[in-house]
C-alpha cells in the first residue's frame, strides 16, 4: 500500500496493483485536465484536477462500502456485505471513471454535438482498450469487470455495482462536490454522515438509504439526502454555469468546432490532450482558410489573456420558455451547426456595415435542457415494507425536493456574446439579434 496526501480527505491508501493503473499514460494525462475547465478564470483557486478527483471518488467509494458492510453487520439477513473481490473491483472503476474526459469536455461535447459524451460506452471501450491501461487492466483480471460498472455494457453485474459510481448520489458526486468547494473558495458543505445511512439489499442487490426506525421517517436522513442535492443546484448556479465561466466555454468550444469542422482536428487527438497542449495545438492549426486561420488565432489570444467575448443577449427559461424549443431545434440540432454558424455570420455581415467595426458573434447554449436529473437513488420508507423506491417518488410529500425541481429549468439560458466592447454599438447589435430571432423571444440584459 501506498500512501497519498490529499488536500480534501487527507491520507488516501492506494494498492500498489492501483498504483500500477494510475502510472499509465492515459490515467497521468489527467493531471493536465482541469476538474472544472475554465471556472479558473473566474475562481483563481479552481485549478484542481481530474487526477484528484479519481482518486478523491476511490476514497468515497471505499467509505461508502465500508458503510454498507457495517449495517450489514446490524442486519446481516437484510443487507449484503461488500466482498474484498468487488471492492477492488470498485475501486478500480472508481480510480478510472473520468478517464474519458477530454480537455473542457463539458463545453465541447454539449455544444457542439461532434463527440458522443465522455460516459458513453465506445469512449470506454476505446480508452480501456488496446492501450496501456487496458493492458495493466488485462494484466489485473479487471477489465471486463470495470467495463460493466462503467458502460453497463458487457457481463451483468450487481445492481449495486454501478450505482456506487452512477447513481444521483454516489461517490463521484460525494467527492467532487467537496473538492469543488475547498477550490472555489464556496462555503458549500454537506454531512459526510450521509455516508453511513447506505446499504446494499441482500435479496435484490441493490444500493439504498434506510430512512425508516421503528415504523417512524427519519427526518433527519431525508434532510442529508436533499441537503447534497442542495450543494449541488448552488454549485450549478455559482460555478458550473457563471456567466464569466460560460463566455470562456463559449469561445473554447468554437475555436474546438472551427478546427474539427475543418478536418484539422478529430476526436482521437482530443482524448490523449490535456488543457494547456488542446490550446498549443489550436493556436498553430492551418484550417485551410486564411480569413477562418485569423480568426481562429484571435480566439486563442483572446482565450489565453481572459478578454472573453461580452454579453450581448441573455435569454433565460423563464421568459422564453415558449421559444425555448423552437431556438434548440433551429440552432441547436446536435451534429448540425450550419444554421447557427449562419445566423452568426449574417450578424457579423451586418455590424460590419451598420456598425462599421469587425463584430465575432457566438450564438451559445450551455446545456440544451436543464433539469433535475432524475433522483434515483433508492430509499425505504415508512409503510412500504421491504420495498425501495427512488427518491423523487415522495416529491409531493418533500417540498425541498419539489422546489430543487422547479429551480433547475430557470438556470437555463441562451447567449448571444460578441467582441464588440463599446456598449452602444452592444446595445444596437443586440437589436440586430432579436430582429433575426425567433418572434417572442425575451431578452434580459439591460446594455
Amino acid at each position: 500500500m501506498s500512501t497519498l496526501r490529499d488536500p480534501v480527505h487527507g491520507d488516501i491508501e492506494l494498492t500498489s496493483d492501483e498504483l500500477r493503473l494510475v502510472d499509465t499514460a492515459e490515467f497521468q494525462r489527467l493531471r493536465g485536465v482541469k476538474q472544472l475547465g475554465s471556472a479558473s478564470l473566474v475562481f483563481p483557486g479552481a485549478v484542481h484536477t481530474r487526477f484528484e478527483h479519481s482518486i478523491g471518488t476511490v476514497h468515497m467509494t471505499d467509505l461508502l462500502l465500508d458503510a454498507c458492510n457495517k449495517n450489514a453487520a446490524r442486519d446481516p439477513a437484510g443487507c449484503h456485505r461488500v466482498t474484498e473481490e468487488e471492492r477492488r473491483v470498485l475501486r478500480a472503476a472508481a480510480l478510472l471513471h473520468d478517464v474519458t474526459h477530454i480537455p473542457y469536455g463539458h463545453n465541447i461535447e454539449d455544444q457542439t454535438g461532434l463527440l458522443a459524451r465522455h460516459d458513453m460506452p465506445e469512449r470506454f471501450e476505446g480508452v480501456l482498450g488496446d492501450t496501456e491501461l487496458g493492458r495493466e487492466l488485462d494484466r489485473q483480471g479487471l477489465r471486463t469487470d470495470v467495463l460493466a460498472v462503467l458502460t453497463g455494457q458487457g457481463r451483468t453485474v450487481p445492481p449495486f455495482w454501478r450505482q456506487v459510481l452512477s447513481d444521483t448520489i454516489d461517490a463521484d458526486l460525494l467527492d467532487y462536490l467537496r473538492r469543488d468547494a475547498l477550490y472555489t473558495g464556496l462555503e458549500l458543505r454537506y454531512d459526510r454522515r450521509v455516508l453511513d445511512y447506505f446499504r446494499v439489499s441482500r435479496q435484490s442487490q441493490e444500493l439504498f438509504v434506510d430512512c425508516e426506525k421503528n415504523g417512524m421517517l427519519r427526518e433527519d436522513i431525508v434532510s442529508e439526502l436533499l441537503r447534497v442535492l442542495e450543494c449541488r443546484y448552488h454549485f450549478s448556479e455559482r460555478v458550473y454555469y457563471h456567466h464569466a465561466k460560460i463566455a470562456a466555454g463559449a469561445l473554447l468550444s468554437r475555436m474546438v468546432e472551427l478546427a474539427m469542422r475543418a478536418g484539422a482536428l478529430t476526436g482521437e487527438e482530443l482524448q490523449s490532450m490535456t488543457d494547456e497542449s488542446l490550446v498549443l495545438r489550436l493556436a498553430a492549426l492551418d484550417l485551410g482558410d486564411s480569413t477562418e486561420n485569423e480568426r481562429l488565432r484571435r480566439f486563442v489570444a483572446r482565450f489565453r489573456r481572459r478578454a472573453l467575448p461580452k454579453r450581448v443577449l441573455v435569454l433565460p427559461f423563464y421568459s422564453n420558455r415558449e421559444v425555448q424549443t423552437e431556438l434548440l431545434e433551429r440552432f441547436f440540432e446536435p451534429g448540425n451547426p450550419e444554421p447557427r454558424f449562419e445566423w452568426e455570420a449574417e450578424l457579423e455581415a451586418r455590424a460590419a456595415s451598420e456598425l462599421g467595426q469587425r463584430a465575432d458573434v457566438m450564438l451559445y447554449c450551455p446545456k440544451r435542457r436543464m433539469q433535475l436529473k432524475e433522483v434515483k437513488t433508492l430509499v425505504r420508507f415508512p409503510g412500504y415494507g421491504e420495498r425501495t423506491l427512488p427518491l423523487d417518488t415522495f416529491a409531493d410529500e418533500l417540498p425541498r425536493l419539489r422546489d430543487l425541481a422547479s429551480s433547475y429549468p430557470r438556470l437555463w439560458k441562451l447567449y448571444v456574446f460578441s467582441s464588440i466592447e463599446d456598449r452602444g454599438a452592444r446595445r444596437r447589435l443586440q437589436e440586430m439579434c432579436l430582429e433575426t430571432l425567433p418572434a417572442g423571444c425575451r431578452n434580459a440584459l439591460a446594455l
